[in-house]
């Protein structure tokens, strides 16, 4: 039996009408050299592009607001601005830079300086406070903004944190195109709920809106030869909060896919939860190794993970080059393949941790971006997929918004 929501709260409720009467979709595709929107009907027929817009330079990721509707923000590195973040409010017809952009601030206490190389990850702040946004850095660095993204500041106690900078490593110690502060993630039920991972360097929950933060890694494996006990070594790639059920959390790591149900949710304490390898149900030859982690919106026990060949050399594409999305409905207990319409062999390319995402209609759609510039979309919760754009460049993050006519 799925496990779907409990009975919606006043401001799921408004979310609710909000969805009723939506009547299309935007998919908001960040890339390699530039953004683009694609904006479709509501029975996801057609798609029409609106773009390049930043075209030559580097967006890793592209939100709507929520709470209005009508405001994006682009996580950008350009050539001559460096990294900053751009503001549209009228859906991407103009952009403006926000005047303040994410920097870390002079560290104290015989820490070194740091400099931001780029924008990773945005996500919009709590329903109950309009304008506020978090950002997540490459290096790793958490920032707020509290006035729609014109201006951010830094979260000190995750940035000049001497135990977390300990556990963030240095660059050399990152992932291939830097270390990097990801699936910043706000509680629906509690604003000062807060969760981020690091790549490396983690899972960190707080629960006084980032004044102090505990570690989340008990149960999660590191790479052979490694302490599990040393934070540094974890490499989280994805972590979703289940909107049915928000005490739950998937997780697609480095080093597997795993779930937590947090059985101290009401406690400062996290000591009692444990992540639970759900990935070892996979397919041996396919492995529970991959970048982005989805989940449905209503159903708690069903989530998709899309992954790629993480054997020795770690090659970053499809398993034998035969791209496939995998579903499970029993929260992990077992695990379906999803490849109807995906190429059936050479075809060697993979999704990265941003880059797939689902709507939240009622029968829900998937869409990823691809390694390879290609943009599909999976009908029926991935049942049956078919291409929405080639030729685009690499595809770094895809997320989808809900439109008002």
């Amino acid at each position: 039996m799925r496990r779907t929501a409990p009975p919606a709260s006043p401001a799921s409720s408004s979310s609710s009408s909000r969805r009723k009467a939506a009547t299309r979709l935007v998919l908001l595709v960040a890339t390699r050299k530039g953004a683009w929107l694609f904006h479709g009907d509501a029975r996801r027929k057609t798609w029409t592009a609106d773009g390049p817009h930043f075209l030559g330079h580097t967006i890793s990721h592209l939100q709507l607001d929520p709470r209005d509707g009508r405001t994006l923000l682009a996580a950008a590195k350009t050539g001559h601005l460096g990294p900053t973040i751009f503001r549209s409010t009228n859906l991407g017809r103009s952009w403006k830079e926000a005047q303040q952009p994410p920097a870390f601030a002079q560290p104290s206490g015989g820490l070194p300086g740091r400099a931001v190389d780029h924008v990773f990850w945005l996500t919009p702040g709590h329903a109950s406070e309009p304008g506020s946004w978090y950002a997540g850095t490459s290096p790793q660095g958490l920032f707020r903004s509290e006035d729609g993204g014109v201006s951010w500041l830094p979260l000190p106690a995750v940035n000049d944190n001497p135990q977390l900078r300990e556990w963030m490593g240095s660059v050399q110690d990152g992932t291939p195109d830097g270390p990097k502060l990801h699936s910043v993630i706000v509680d629906p039920r509690d604003a000062k709920h807060l969760y981020f991972a690091m790549s490396g360097g983690g899972v960190h929950e707080s629960r006084d809106g980032g004044a102090s933060w505990s570690t989340l890694i008990q149960g999660l494996e590191v790479v052979e030869g490694f302490d599990p006990g040393t934070v540094t070594f974890h490499d989280p790639h994805c972590v979703r909060l289940c909107p049915a059920m928000p005490d739950r959390l998937y997780q697609q790591n480095h080093c597997g896919i795993y779930r937590m149900d947090r059985s101290g949710s009401t406690s400062a304490s996290p000591a009692a939860d444990v992540w639970q390898r759900i990935g070892r149900k996979m397919p041996k030859r396919v492995g529970d190794i991959g970048f982005p982690m989805v989940v449905h919106p209503r159903e708690a026990d069903t989530a998709w993970v899309f992954p790629m060949d993480g054997t020795t050399v770690w090659p970053r594409t499809s398993p034998a080059g035969r791209p496939a999305a995998y579903v499970t409905r029993n929260a992990g207990k077992s695990w379906q393949r999803l490849d109807q319409g995906l190429p059936e062999s050479q075809a060697w390319w993979t999704v990265k941790r941003q880059a797939m995402t689902a709507d939240a209609l009622a029968t829900p759609a998937l869409y990823l971006g691809t390694t390879s510039g290609e943009l599909w979309i999976g009908r029926d919760e991935g049942a049956s997929w078919s291409n929405i754009a080639r030729h685009l460049p690499e595809i770094y993050a895809v997320e989808v918004a809900e439109l008002a006519a």
